[in-house]
C-alpha cells in the first residue's frame, strides 16, 4: 500500500472573464505553473517534512537533479554534488574516508549518505543546517569543497543555454538566484527514497517483526533480536518498527575520551555537546563505508567490534552507551548474525534507480 503526498499546484492561473475579457468558448488553454510532484512511499513511513515555501514539483525535482550533477557550481567546473555523493555507494563518496575538493584538499569528515532526507530535520554531522535548502548552500562556497563564489556560479548558470528556461518552468522566473538553486537541489534530494530492502519486504511491510523477535527462526532474525536487545543498537537507530534506522539526533557514542573534533559543540557552544555527532541511517550501510564521522572504521565488522569492546568513557558519553562501555561480550556467531541483519537493510534497486541518475 502506497501513501502519496499531494502538494498544491504552484502558480495556477485562473482566467477571469470580467478582468481579462476571456470568453468561455476560447480555445487557447490557460497557462499553468509547475506540475505537482507525487512523493510515493510505503504506508509504514510517516509523513515527510516538506516546507510550505518549497513544495515539490516535477519541474523542480528535474531541475534539482540536473543541478546535483552540474560542475558549474564548482570553482573550476570540475566537481558537482554528485562527485562526492555517488548513487552506487548510497550517495556517499566511493569508499573514501575524506572527500577531496577541487583544490585536492581533503575534508575532515566522511561524506554522509543521502537517503530518505525528506524525513530529516538537521543536516551535516554537527547539525549546523536546519533544512535541506540551507544545507545546499554550504558546499559551493566551502574553500575545501567546491570553492566557488555564488555570484560567479549564478552568472554561469544564467549564461547557460538551458538553465533560464528550466528555472522558469520550475519557479516561474528566469532570474536565477542561489536561493532557487538551493530549493531545486532540496526538492531532488527529498525525492531520493530507499524502501525496498529485504527487511522492508519481509518484515516492515508485512508487520512480522514482533513475531520474529519472539521466535527467531534464522540467523537474520537472531541478528534482529540482538539489534533490538542485547546489542542495544535501537536507542540511536530506531525502536521496533522505525523505518529510518536513525533517531535523527546527536550522540557521543564513545569513539574517544578526548576530542579532536568537538562535533555538535561547535554549533551549540555547549560543552555538554562535545563529541556528539548525528546518528547516520543504517539503511544501505553495506555500501557507505568507511564509517563514523571521521571514517575511522573500514568495515561493518570493525564497527560491530567497536561497540562490542571498544567504547570509551567521557563526560558527555551518551547515557545509553554506558553499559556498552563495559563490553557487550558478543560471541563470534552473534557478531555474524548482527551483521546479517544490517545487510538486510540494503536496497539494491535504490543504487540503480534511474530517477536519481545523472
Amino acid at each position: 500500500m502506497i501513501k502519496r503526498i499531494i502538494t498544491p499546484i504552484i502558480g495556477l492561473y485562473f482566467c477571469s472573464v470580467f478582468l481579462l475579457n476571456c470568453k468561455p468558448s476560447d480555445t487557447n488553454p490557460l497557462p499553468i505553473g509547475p506540475t505537482v510532484y507525487h512523493l510515493s512511499y510505503p504506508d509504514y513511513f510517516t509523513a515527510p517534512i516538506i516546507p510550505s515555501d518549497n513544495q515539490m514539483t516535477l519541474e523542480g525535482v528535474a531541475l534539482g537533479r540536473k543541478l546535483f550533477y552540474e560542475p558549474i557550481l564548482s570553482g573550476d567546473n570540475t566537481q558537482s554534488c554528485g562527485s562526492c555523493h555517488n548513487q552506487a555507494f548510497s550517495f556517499t563518496d566511493n569508499t573514501l574516508q575524506f572527500s577531496l575538493g577541487i583544490d585536492k584538499i581533503a575534508g575532515n569528515r566522511n561524506s554522509m549518505a543521502i537517503v530518505n532526507l525528506a524525513w530529516d530535520k538537521a543536516f551535516f554531522w554537527d547539525g549546523r543546517s536546519k533544512s535541506l535548502e540551507e544545507q545546499a548552500l554550504g558546499p559551493v562556497e566551502n574553500p575545501v569543497e567546491m570553492h566557488e563564489d555564488w555570484a560567479n556560479a549564478i552568472l554561469e548558470l544564467s549564461a547557460h543555454p538551458d538553465y533560464p528556461t528550466l528555472f522558469n518552468k520550475a519557479f516561474e522566473t528566469s532570474i536565477i538566484t542561489k536561493t532557487l538553486v538551493a530549493k531545486a537541489l532540496a526538492q531532488f534530494e527529498r525525492s531520493i527514497i530507499s524502501s525496498n530492502s529485504q527487511f522492508d519486504r519481509d518484515y516492515l511491510s508485512t508487520k512480522k517483526i514482533e513475531g520474529a523477535l519472539t521466535n527467531p527462526k534464522n540467523s537474520l532474525e537472531m541478528g534482529m533480536k540482538l539489534f533490538y536487545g542485547k546489542a542495544d543498537c535501537w536507542h540511536c537507530h530506531g525502536a521496533v518498527g522505525d523505518f529510518l534506522f536513525t533517531d535523527r539526533a546527536f550522540h557521543n557514542n564513545g569513539l574517544d575520551s578526548t576530542f579532536a573534533d568537538k562535533g555538535l559543540e561547535l554549533v551549540t557552544k555547549n560543552v555538554m555537546d562535545r563529541g556528539k555527532f548525528k546518528t547516520p541511517t543504517l539503511r544501505n550501510s553495506q555500501f557507505t563505508g568507511p564509517y563514523m564521522h571521521d571514517g575511522r572504521f573500514k568495515s561493518l565488522d570493525e564497527v560491530i567490534e567497536f561497540y562490542n569492546s571498544g567504547v570509551k568513557k567521557s563526560a558527555t558519553l551518551d547515557p545509553n552507551m554506558k553499559e556498552l562501555a563495559k563490553g557487550l561480550n558478543l560471541s563470534t556467531d552473534e557478531k555474524a548474525e548482527l551483521k546479517e541483519f544490517l545487510l538486510s537493510l540494503s536496497d539494491y534497486t535504490f543504487l540503480s534507480n534511474p530517477n536519481y541518475k545523472k
